[in-house]
């Protein structure tokens, strides 16, 4: 006998056979299944009348060997002298987003940060899907899992619930290992109540879009956007953003959040890299930097008459001036220079010292008395 299935009918049965030992139901009255394995192999199926025949089944492997950040940069995810930006940024306990589209690298990157977190600190991870699977060298790792209701319609545990979970669990950090719903509400108020360090991972574009991806979650959670706003802005500390061409995934940018002078959550880049090029910081690099005891990495310094030297002041609809970045630095680079006309802002007058957390509200300047803010270009050393 041949190897291999015979029809529809054996596929079908293959995919509602591999999701019961995997602990999901997957039939008529349920036809849509995701499950996964403790190690995390994710398995999605679909059968009919959803599909035309047979059974769709897509299964996610786990790469065998995990990198650490050092391993990633060299592949290319990002410049070699960022993984001290994201060593620094774990080691100082910042609350992280990690953003991007579908495959781009967004728990590739979040297990390789769980691994800089100390042995001795106590991590709970909250799934929809198991993918993290066991973090190397963690002994003290809590990983929940929602559950479904049953065939009765009772038993759920959603995310929301295994979020206020975590609160009763004495987390050194909290993970969610992805947010696209109303749990978004459970996850601002825990990082607003003094949790530290946690991670979570959330679709979108860029770093100037996720105030709007997280608009639409908070109003499937029932709050208004000037409230979410202000939770987000106390929340996090920094948004690592990925993107995928091809098969290359690379850390795109990395940014801020933080409220703009009208009190809307607005993103602004700190750094940009296109993959191949010299990475380009903005005015918002220096504080940044010296908050989290960043050294050794930034601009290299500026040349008369460089073209990759970047200035611009852009208007924006309610008239502040924002310091843009020209196409000057060449095709490369338009995209993310593009992405920081949009989203950059000067950093605001004051100390030199850094924020306390987030970012303070820009300065508004009159349109008349903008004036070109220079922009650096530099490799990460």
């Amino acid at each position: 006998m041949r190897p291999g299935f015979t029809g529809p009918a054996m596929v079908r049965e293959y995919a509602v056979q591999l999701c019961s030992q995997l602990g999901k139901r997957l039939d008529d009255s349920c036809p849509i299944a995701d499950a996964s394995t403790e190690g995390g192999v994710r398995v999605h199926a679909v059968i009919p009348p959803l599909v035309a025949s047979g059974a769709s089944i897509s299964i996610r492997l786990p790469d065998r060997a995990r990198p650490g950040l050092e391993g990633l940069a060299a592949g290319g995810l990002c410049p070699a002298g960022w993984v001290r930006v994201l060593k620094a940024l774990v080691a100082g306990r910042a609350t992280l987003m990690i953003t991007g589209g579908t495959g781009s690298g967004k728990t590739t990157l979040l297990k390789a940060l769980l691994g800089q977190c100390g042995s001795d600190e106590r991590i709970v991870s909250v799934e929809e899907v198991r993918e993290l699977g066991a973090l190397q060298g963690h002994g003290d790792h809590v990983s929940m899992a929602v559950r479904e209701a049953n065939v009765e319609g009772a038993g759920a545990v959603g995310l929301p619930e295994l979020i206020k979970a975590t609160l009763r669990m004495r987390p050194d950090r909290i993970v969610l290992g992805e947010c696209r719903g109303e749990e978004v509400a459970d996850l601002l108020r825990a990082f607003n109540s003094g949790h530290h360090g946690g991670m979570v991972t959330l679709h979108a574009d860029s770093v100037g879009r996720v105030p709007a991806r997280l608009a639409t979650l908070g109003l499937l959670a029932g709050l208004d956007p000037l409230a979410l706003a202000a939770l987000v802005e106390g929340a996090f500390d920094a948004v690592i953003h990925l993107e995928r061409v091809g098969s290359h995934r690379r850390i795109a940018q990395i940014g801020l959040l933080g409220l703009d002078g009208r009190g809307r959550l607005r993103g602004r880049p700190v750094c940009v890299w296109d993959g191949g090029g010299p990475a380009l910081y903005s005015p918002l690099w220096p504080g940044f930097a010296r908050r989290w005891g960043i050294e050794g990495v930034g601009p290299t310094g500026q040349c008369p008459g460089n073209p990759a030297t970047l200035r611009q002041v852009t208007k924006v609809p309610n008239g502040v001036g924002l310091p843009g970045l020209e196409k000057a630095a060449g095709p490369a680079h338009s995209a993310e220079a593009q992405e920081m006309v949009r989203s950059s802002a000067p950093p605001p007058a004051g100390p030199s010292s850094g924020p306390a957390r987030g970012m303070a509200r820009p300065r508004p300047h009159p349109p008349a008395q903008t004036s070109p803010i220079r922009m650096q270009v530099g490799r990460a050393r």
